[in-house]
């Protein structure tokens, strides 16, 4: 028998490749938007209990998670970009990057596993797909994809800029993407870059 509040039913196949594919479009769009240089960081909250239309922390379901890190992560490595997974609040939200971005961007890392109710299903999945995988306590990630309300904005850099995406859910979660800029600096005589905007 599973522990309390893991999925106990398979998820269907059908519903598997949808969130997939869901997943891999609000990527497509955020990064059309937000434009990331390659090796920027985008940083993920995903509640695979949302996904599944159940309250966060109540269905953890790693397919579900699995099927929504692959559809992202294609993106991700085609762009040449780097991946966050953040952890859910029993790990107060600590992120499992590759170990190369806690190397170069000198990140506090923190010794922890993520499992399913203790880090999450995408966390997990994270951890266990990753090349070399680490977990730290912050970082300042270039763009965002919140999946379910699990409150990304701690780790992303100033100036957090909402994007709109044509899905606004992946599965039955509710979905909020950022971009960031940089920030303004000087007064009234200030010239800005059009480009940073």
């Amino acid at each position: 028998m599973e522990a309390k509040g893991m999925a106990d039913r398979k998820m269907e196949a059908s519903f598997l490749q949808r969130v997939k594919e869901e997943a891999a479009r609000v990527t497509e769009e955020l990064l059309a938007q937000a434009k990331p240089d390659k090796g920027d960081i985008l940083v993920v909250g995903c509640s695979s209990s949302e996904v599944a239309g159940e309250k966060i922390g109540t269905f953890s379901s790693v397919e579900t998670a699995q099927a929504v890190f692959e559809g992202i992560y294609e993106v991700v490595q085609k762009r040449e970009l780097f991946l966050a997974a953040q952890c859910c609040e029993h790990l107060n939200r600590a992120l499992i990057v590759e170990k190369e971005v806690m190397k170069r961007d000198r990140l506090t890392r923190v010794n922890v596993i993520p499992k399913p109710k203790a880090g999450g299903s995408f966390g997990t999945t994270a951890y266990e797909r990753f090349k070399e995988p680490v977990a730290v306590e912050h970082i300042k990630a270039q763009a965002g994809i919140d999946i379910g309300n699990t409150l990304i904005g701690m780790h992303l850099q100033e100036v957090a800029v909402p994007v709109r995406t044509t899905l606004k859910q992946i599965g039955n979660a509710h979905v909020v993407c950022a971009r960031t800029r940089a920030k303004f600096t000087g007064g009234g005589r200030a010239v800005y870059d059009e480009e940073l905007l």
